[in-house]
């Protein structure tokens, strides 16, 4: 059978105190690099150790980061398109009329709700009486006419 203890070293000489073996090594500095201004807005970024590819962090609104744009209140599109139409003469009484009703409604609307569409609202309110105004003005001087005409008949 053999011993299980291995051999010890001889002890001629005055023992040296161990080194540790990170003494010696050098430290390492990261480079002091110039902060630089983002070069495009919304989220950065984030790297997560050198020579690593960035990471972007995930977008709180969906797509692009931003908050959703405020939508187009619906009425005011209808009043506007219904008022053009009567404008045109394509709906000339119809929709002079209900595009500047519309327009009227679509204005209180917006004033509560936070939506666009102002602009379209006022396009269709203005288009819309200007439009029922000349219809109006149309049919009265076709009265006239017929007025005149019929007075100023030749009787035989």
């Amino acid at each position: 059978m053999s011993d299980p203890t291995p051999p010890q070293p001889p002890t001629d000489g005055p023992a040296l105190p161990p080194t540790p073996p990170y003494a010696t090594a050098p430290t390492y500095q990261p480079p002091a690099y110039p902060v630089q201004p983002p070069a495009y807005p919304g989220p950065q970024p984030v790297q997560q150790y050198p020579g690593a590819a960035p990471t972007y962090p995930s977008a709180p609104y969906g797509y692009g980061g931003y908050a959703p744009a405020p939508r187009t209140n619906v009425l005011s599109i209808v009043a506007m398109i219904a008022s053009i139409l009567g404008f045109i003469w394509v709906l000339p009484l119809v929709g002079s009329l209900a595009g500047a009703i519309m327009g009227h409604i679509s204005l209180n609307q917006l004033k509560t709700s936070g939506e666009k569409g102002r602009g379209m609202a006022l396009a269709g309110v203005i288009v819309g009486w200007i439009g029922f105004g000349i219809i109006i003005l149309f049919g009265i001087f076709f009265f006239l006419l017929i007025g005149i005409g019929a007075s100023s008949g030749s009787y035989a």
